[in-house]
């Protein structure tokens, strides 16, 4: 072991106003940090990372990104799904990627393995500002003000032909919006009736009569529904010609489910899954015949280490990749990374109102989106930190050799 890659401190951080968000810092006796990021259940993340990872990582040399990748996505209890314990490696994992990157002095996706493109396609899942990042969830609402332009949440419901448009206008041609989601909660998810599901088709229509086929658009169904609604709003959609119909039923893990899915809904390619973690969730997937489209969500899956083998699987059963992002800005950095490095991803996810607002205050650099392409970070690393004043407000805990 080097010396000079050894371990000596595992830091996470958190803000109060975006309390699904902890960020991973690990620094290494040469003088270098790496940032990693992990959502959702921030605090149970935070102990794991320090009750169980750091005791783990300390006096470990940061170049061993295999291995301890290994170690930390097999642990005892909490290897299935995207556990806190997933969520703890995933986020270190991507920290020693931004380490590897920095001690080459290259961009991670020159430390990945190089480019596979010189930018990719970006579409514009249509959240609001605040959509997902704190403790309560903001739905959808059909008569809610805007809180400003980039409030594409209400927008998609409101007014979508006008939506579809001003995207137009920024150079995005792809769009995701989930109008289904408010109709659900009165079955649990079991069933939609013709009143609803002519409700949620209305914006998918708006917005097909506005810009006809100069825009592709994709269904967000938050894995709220059963098998027979599932089938039931792919079908409404065909005519549509959805770019994808995403996490349609109640749990993605159900391979048998969505495969009938497929069945029932021919046509309408299914996207699966940002839910899941660890390749051999996926694995499962492909063999079942359950996906047309893979989506990985870095922070839940396993990081870097672990997207690139599911991307590698997905590539030998000839299925494209998307990486998600609607959820933090390391997240996105590192997402794009992965997306122009992985040779059969087709987009990288951004949400124009986080762009341009509270991801930009929370780090230092993000990736620039030019006529509705993604181009690639520069510097070494992920090629971005935490701002100054995100760490002065930020509560810190440390976990030292």
């Amino acid at each position: 072991m080097s010396a000079s890659s050894r371990i000596t401190c595992v830091r996470t951080l958190r803000v109060p106003e975006r309390a699904n968000l902890c960020w991973v810092e690990i620094e290494t006796a040469e003088g270098l940090t790496g940032l990693g990021e992990a959502f959702r259940g921030a605090a149970a993340v935070e102990g794991q990372i320090h009750d169980l990872v750091a005791p783990y990582l300390l006096g470990k040399d940061a170049r061993d990104i295999e291995r301890h990748h290994r170690f930390l996505m097999t642990p005892y209890v909490g290897f299935g799904a995207s556990s806190a314990e997933m969520r703890a490696a995933s986020a270190v994992d991507i920290a020693l990627w931004d380490l590897a990157g920095q001690r080459l002095g290259v961009p991670v996706h020159e430390a990945l393995g190089g480019l596979s493109r010189d930018r990719i396609r970006a579409y514009n899942t249509c959240a609001g500002y605040d959509y997902n990042s704190r403790p309560n969830r903001r739905e959808v609402a059909g008569a809610e003000d805007r809180a400003g332009p980039y409030d594409d949440q209400i927008a998609f419901m409101n007014a979508p032909d006008e939506l579809a448009h001003s995207l137009l206008e920024e150079g995005f041609t792809a769009m995701k919006i989930w109008p289904f989601d408010i109709h659900a909660a009165e079955s649990g998810g079991q069933l939609i009736n013709l009143v609803d599901l002519n409700k949620g088709m209305e914006p998918f229509e708006k917005i097909r009569a506005a810009v006809g086929d100069r825009m592709e658009v994709m269904a967000e169904l938050h894995s709220l529904w059963s098998l027979p609604a599932a089938s039931r709003i792919c079908n409404a959609l065909a005519p549509i010609r959805p770019f994808w119909v995403e996490d349609p039923i109640l749990k993605m893990d159900d391979t048998a489910a969505l495969a009938e899915l497929r069945r029932m809904a021919p046509g309408v390619p299914i996207c699966a899954s940002e839910t899941l973690g660890g390749k051999v969730a996926f694995r499962d997937l492909l063999v079942a015949g359950a996906t047309d489209i893979v989506m990985v969500d870095l922070t839940w899956c396993g990081g870097l280490t672990e997207a690139r083998k599911i991307a590698a699987m997905a590539e030998a059963w000839a299925r494209p990749v998307a990486p998600h992002d609607c959820t933090g800005p390391v997240t996105l950095v590192a997402s794009l990374h992965f997306a122009l490095h992985a040779a059969t991803a087709i987009f990288q996810e951004v949400v124009r109102a986080t762009l341009a607002t509270w991801y930009r205050d929370l780090v230092t650099v993000l990736p620039r989106v030019e006529r509705g392409y993604c181009l690639p970070m520069q510097g070494p690393g992920l090629g971005t930190a935490l701002q100054p004043d995100t760490r002065k407000r930020a509560t810190i805990r440390e976990s030292r050799a």
